[in-house]
């Protein structure tokens, strides 16, 4: 009996664990493997294979039998899916239901999940904006909150890295506040985006439009083509999963990549309930899984973890990771694990009309388009709001049909495509900031479908908010309006937080063990071979799209804690 446990046990063992498949453990799975470790992934949700799982990517709208609508039964099921935009008949395979996995919103809160292999990077907007100098040093800046204990510097190799493999489109625009990165050839702004960006550019000396940065390959280089993946086919019906991996995603790219090596072991299924603290070792040395379908308990170990489970997810599992040592959570020496949650604030949008252009129109599809980097209180603190907003921003030209008289009449008046004026639209992208009353916590009584505690999530808008949304819909209407644009509106949609996708915190970096949970390197300060690089990791959100930094920082961390492993210092 005592081999057989040696045995058990020496199958389970591992170098290196990755928990959560998606954006960031994709990365960590890819590096880690890479420099040669045995890694386990495990995922909580089934497993989703490039292609082969994609089983509404190449049907037609008529092949649909709701033509992309939801049946009532099921958008009423799912109230917090159905506000998601992409929870529709072609792709609502990849969300979480409500039912799954249920939270306790102690304020509105739409916590918005893909429990597959993959994750949510099936499901991602792919803008992919580097963060600048300016965002880093935000806090230290206005002292509000804690200092990153990293800068631009320290991150700009590894963002080089993660996007020469992921293939990112983009053009070098020279602007400060938003680095230039290793960019694919770009997408092109219309002749309307393009007459906005000089009106902007005439009128503000420090406001810029330029055309997105997104993880698409328009020009595939050998690394995309080692990776079976080819040019983006300007489909826009991503969502679905690409066959021809024209965007990035963790199934078309890092896992696979990772799997080549032969030092990867998925494990889909896998619930993960906390992560293993030895007292006598002071280290991890593994974690602990429920088998989905089975609800067995199962343990699995490793000299190395990264914690990839998606932001709240990572913070609930490090919450339910309790021991003697680390009796409210592990590494929650400062007590602020859970607390300081951020997201991204997409409520306010503005459109208008335009008059000009109207011997033009577009052709074909674009996957991307315009952006408005940040331009408030990046040097210096300029307004009664702290942070800033970028923006999005597209025109199109309108386009209708003559729906009046009978029989042949009718026909040619449906056949023949008419058009009207441009329209021009914009949406706000704003910094929330982390607070210690914004929070997630487990619940004392009740439980998830597996028998773990329920998370209750108490993160909501604030004063700040609501200045720069306002902020927000007075410059770029004033924007809009000196451009020429007519019938320009203002809409506040109120949608709830996390409906943003971009909830952040909670485990935060930092430089002083006392107030944050990371140090510099994404390490536990108090459990050195335990590593956090999703959304949890988060000290600030800035305005950015954040998945390329959890990228970089997920290879930066694999690069120093196998280095660290090496030198027996884990």
């Amino acid at each position: 009996m005592a081999n057989f446990n040696i045995d058990s046990t020496k199958a389970r063992t591992y170098d290196a664990i990755v928990i959560g498949s998606g954006i960031s453990g994709g990365w960590s799975a890819k590096e880690l493997t890479e420099k040669g470790l045995k890694t386990l992934v495990l995922e909580r949700g089934r497993d989703v294979q490039h292609i082969k799982d994609y089983p509404t990517t190449n049907m037609m709208p008529w092949e649909f039998e709701h033509r992309e609508r939801l049946p009532k039964e099921i958008t009423d099921a799912n109230p917090i899916a159905a506000r998601c935009y992409n929870f529709k008949e072609s792709s609502a395979h990849f969300f979480a239901k409500d039912n799954e996995h249920p939270y306790i919103q102690e304020k509105p809160f739409d916590w918005i999940r893909g429990y597959q292999v993959g994750g949510k990077s099936l499901l991602w907007a792919r803008q992919t904006q580097r963060w600048s100098k300016y965002d880093f040093e935000g806090p230290a800046r206005d002292k509000f909150a804690v200092e990153w204990p990293i800068g631009y510097d320290d991150i700009a190799p590894w963002y080089s890295h993660v996007e020469k493999f992921a293939g990112i489109t983009g053009n070098k625009d020279g602007i400060d506040t938003l680095p230039d990165g290793e960019f694919l050839a770009p997408h092109d702004l219309n002749c309307v985006e393009k007459y906005f960006k000089e009106s902007v550019s005439k009128q503000y000396k420090d406001r810029h439009i330029i055309i997105g940065r997104a993880a698409h390959i328009t020009d595939p280089q050998q690394i995309h083509l080692d990776q079976g993946r080819a040019k983006c086919q300007h489909r826009t019906i991503c969502e679905r999963g690409c066959p021809f991996g024209g965007y990035f995603s963790s199934n078309s790219s890092t896992i696979p990549w990772a799997m080549k090596t032969g030092n990867m072991t998925l494990r889909p299924h896998s619930v993960v309930h906390s992560i293993i603290y030895d007292d006598k070792k002071h280290k991890a040395t593994g974690v602990r899984v429920i088998d989905a379908n089975t609800k067995e308990m199962m343990e699995f170990y490793a000299d190395i973890i990264f914690l990839n489970a998606a932001a709240l997810n990572s913070n609930l599992v490090l919450l339910n990771s309790t021991s003697s040592r680390f009796p409210n959570g592990l590494g929650n020496d400062s007590g602020v694990l859970g607390k300081y949650v951020a997201f991204h604030n997409y409520r306010a949008s503005i459109s208008g009309e335009y008059e000009g252009f109207l011997d033009s129109t577009t052709d074909g599809r674009r996957p991307n388009s315009g952006y408005i980097p940040r331009f408030r209180n990046v040097h210096k603190q300029e307004t009664d709001f702290l942070r800033g907003y970028a923006a999005g921003f597209g025109a199109n030209r309108q386009t209708y049909n003559e729906r009046n008289g009978l029989g042949e009449s009718l026909k040619a008046g449906l056949l023949e495509t008419k058009y009207g004026n441009w329209s021009v639209g914009s949406h706000m992208m704003g910094e929330t900031i982390p607070k210690e009353s914004s929070y997630v916590a487990l619940d004392k009584t009740q439980k998830d479908p597996f028998g773990m505690p329920m998370l209750k999530i108490n993160v909501g808008y604030d004063d700040n908010d609501e200045k720069m949304i306002k902020d927000y819909i007075e410059q770029v209407s004033e924007m809009f309006t000196q451009a020429g644009f007519k019938n320009v509106k203002s809409h506040d949609g109120h949608r709830n937080p996390g409906n943003d996708i971009h909830e952040m915190g909670g485990a935060r970096m930092g430089k002083d063990p006392k107030t944050s949970v990371l140090n510099k390197w994404n390490q536990l300060h108090a459990c050195k071979n335990v590593f956090v690089t999703d959304g949890a990791c988060m000290t600030s959100t800035s305005t950015q799209n954040p998945s390329l930094t959890y990228m970089a920082l997920s290879a930066r961390a694999v690069d120093y804690a196998v280095k660290e492993m090496k030198a027996k210092n884990l």
